[in-house]
C-alpha cells in the first residue's frame, strides 16, 4: 500500500481520460504534494449545483453540500436528533419553538443566529421546489432572538421536525444571492476551495468547526460518470470511495485484495406508476391485473441478489411509517380474469418510461416486466429516454407507465406518501378523499405512535387501489479503499466524510 502523503507519478487509466489528472500535486489521485491526507469520493451521480435550496430533493448535491452546510435536526432511526437546534418543543398545537446551539460560527467567522435560520427557510419556501408542500403550514417564522427560532403553522405539523432534517442552513443575509451558492459558506466541518461542473468539487477542512472536527485535510468529489471507470479507479488507488456499485458489478469490488466493500439498508426504492388520466388505466382491475402478472419475487431475485428486497409498502422498511403489506401473487390466470372483468380481454397496449441509466438494472427489470404483460395480452413499448427528457414528459404526465427509483429523504413516511399521493399532488391522476383525509391528520398529529398506524392505514390504501408496483427496496451498497477507516453508509445514502480518515 502506497502512503497517502506522497506525490502520484502519472497513471494513465480510464480515470484519466475522463479529466482526474494524476500528475503534478493537485492531481485528485492522492494529496496535494504537502503532506495532505485527502479524501476521494467517486459518486454515481456528480452535483449539478451547490444551491441545495434550488434543488432540496438531489441526492449528489445534498451529500456534497452537507459536508459544509448543517442543519437543525439529523434524522437516526427515523427520529429527529438535535445538530444546529439542540431542543425544540409546541407551546401549542400550532407553534414550535427551536433553540439553537450556541458558539457556532460560519466558516468564516460570523456567528451563526436564528436570523440564517429564518432567511434559509423562508427562501427554501419561496423557491417552491419540492421540499415546499411539507412546509406549506409555516405561516410565519420569528428570529425571537439570536438562538431560539419560532414557527407559527395554519394548522398542526408534527413533521416539523424531521423535514427541517432536510433544510441546510446558510448565511440568512446571503441565501438569496445566486453568488452566495457557488462557493457557500456553511457551519459545517468543511468549508467549499472550488467547484468546477462536470469535473470535482474540492472541500477543505474547516479548523474553527464546532464540533469534531474532520479527520482527514480536502475532501474531493469526483465526477466520472461511467461506473467501470470508478472502478478501474479505485483499483489503481486514484479514488478512495465509491457508493451504488450496480449488482451486476459487485464482484469487481468484492472481495478484490486492498478493497473492502459493505451494503445496509436504504431509502431507495423503484416503483412503476400507472397514469391513471389515461385509459385503461382509470380502472383498478386493470392495474391489478397487471401487478398479478408480474413474478415480482423472481425478478427482485435474478437481478438484485442481496442488495434488494421484494417491496411490502409505498416507502422502503427502514422509513418510519412503513408497513408490511402483502405483495400481490404472482397468478397470470387471475390478470387475465380481471382484465376480462373490466373490458379488457382483448388485450391493451401502452407504452412505458424510464430514465437512462436511471438505477441499478433499470433497463433489465423494465423488460422482464414488459415479458410477463405480453403474456398476458398487455403490449407495452419501451421508452427509454434521456433523463432532461424524461422528467420533462413525467411532470408533464406525458406516459402510460413510469419506471424510477425514489427516496424517503428524510426517512419519514410523510416525505414519500403525503407529498406525492394527496389529491393536491396530481402526480399520476390518482386522487382518493379517504386517504387524504389520513395524511391530513398524519402530518398534524404530534403523537409519533398515532402518525405510525395512520400511515399504516394510507399505505393499505394505495396497496389496494393498485395505485404502482413497488417491486424492489434496495439496499446501499459501497466499496473503499483498506485503508479508509470510519465511513458509515446511512439509510439515506448520504454519507458524512467527516468521520473519515485514511491511512
Amino acid at each position: 500500500m502506497i502512503s497517502r502523503s506522497r506525490a502520484m507519478g502519472c497513471l494513465v487509466t480510464a480515470a484519466l481520460v475522463l479529466g482526474l489528472t494524476a500528475c503534478g500535486g493537485s492531481g485528485g489521485s492522492g494529496d496535494s504534494g504537502g503532506g495532505e491526507k485527502v479524501l476521494r469520493y467517486a459518486p454515481q451521480l456528480f452535483p449539478v449545483s451547490l444551491d441545495v435550496q434550488l434543488y432540496p430533493a438531489e441526492e449528489a448535491v445534498q451529500t456534497t453540500v452537507q459536508q459544509s452546510l448543517e442543519t437543525l435536526t439529523v434524522m437516526q432511526d427515523g427520529q429527529p436528533q438535535p445538530k444546529l437546534a439542540t431542543s425544540w418543543e409546541n407551546p401549542d398545537d400550532k407553534t414550535w419553538v427551536f433553540h439553537l446551539r450556541e458558539g457556532v460560527t460560519f466558516s468564516d467567522g460570523t456567528p451563526f443566529t436564528a436570523k440564517d435560520v429564518k432567511g434559509s427557510v423562508e427562501r427554501l419556501i419561496g423557491l417552491n421546489g419540492s421540499l415546499t408542500p411539507l412546509l406549506s403550514a409555516i405561516e410565519k417564522i420569528e428570529a425571537t432572538d439570536d438562538h431560539t427560532v419560532t414557527f407559527h403553522t395554519s394548522s398542526p405539523l408534527g413533521t416539523l421536525p424531521s423535514t427541517l432534517s432536510l433544510v441546510f442552513i446558510g448565511q440568512g443575509d446571503k441565501v438569496t444571492d445566486d453568488a452566495y451558492w457557488q462557493k457557500p459558506i456553511g457551519t459545517g466541518p468543511f468549508m467549499f476551495e472550488s467547484f468546477s461542473p462536470d469535473d470535482k468539487v474540492v472541500l477543505t477542512r474547516n479548523d474553527q468547526y464546532w464540533g469534531d472536527k474532520a479527520k482527514v485535510d480536502k475532501l474531493e468529489i469526483l465526477n466520472m460518470p461511467e461506473i467501470s471507470a470508478r472502478i478501474t479507479a479505485l483499483n489503481n488507488d486514484e479514488v478512495d470511495v465509491l457508493a451504488s456499485i450496480p449488482p451486476d458489478q459487485v464482484d469487481e469490488v468484492k472481495d478484490v485484495p486492498g478493497i473492502v466493500y459493505g451494503s445496509a439498508p436504504g431509502y431507495n426504492y423503484y416503483f412503476l406508476w400507472f397514469n391513471q388520466n389515461n385509459k385503461p388505466f382509470d380502472n383498478v382491475k386493470v392495474r391489478q391485473a397487471m401487478l398479478h402478472a408480474v413474478d415480482v419475487k423472481s425478478i427482485v431475485g435474478d437481478l438484485f441478489g442481496d442488495l434488494g428486497t421484494v417491496g411490502q409498502a409505498p416507502v422502503t422498511q427502514e422509513v418510519f411509517g412503513a408497513a408490511q403489506l402483502e405483495p400481490y401473487s404472482y397468478d397470470p390466470e387471475l390478470a387475465k380474469k380481471l382484465l376480462a372483468e373490466a373490458g379488457y380481454d382483448k388485450g391493451v397496449t401502452a407504452t412505458m418510461q424510464w430514465p437512462l441509466e436511471g438505477g441499478p438494472n433499470i433497463r433489465p427489470m423494465a423488460q422482464a416486466f414488459i415479458s410477463a404483460w405480453e403474456k398476458v395480452g398487455i403490449k407495452v413499448e419501451p421508452l427509454e429516454k434521456e433523463r432532461a427528457t424524461w422528467v420533462k414528459d413525467l411532470n408533464a404526465l406525458n406516459w402510460d407507465l413510469n419506471l424510477q427509483t425514489n427516496s424517503t429523504g428524510t426517512g419519514d413516511a410523510d416525505f414519500t406518501i403525503n407529498r406525492l399521493y394527496n389529491c393536491d399532488a396530481k402526480r399520476m391522476g390518482y386522487c382518493n378523499k379517504d386517504l387524504d383525509k389520513i395524511l391530513v391528520k398524519a402530518r398534524e398529529s404530534l403523537d409519533q405512535n398515532e402518525r405510525k398506524d395512520l400511515y399504516a392505514q394510507a399505505s393499505k390504501i394505495i396497496w389496494d387501489d393498485a395505485v404502482g408496483l413497488y417491486p424492489v427496496d434496495l439496499k446501499n451498497n459501497y466499496a473503499i479503499r483498506d485503508d479508509v477507516k470510519g465511513l458509515e453508509m446511512p439509510a439515506s445514502g448520504r454519507p458524512d466524510f467527516s468521520k473519515v480518515s485514511v491511512g
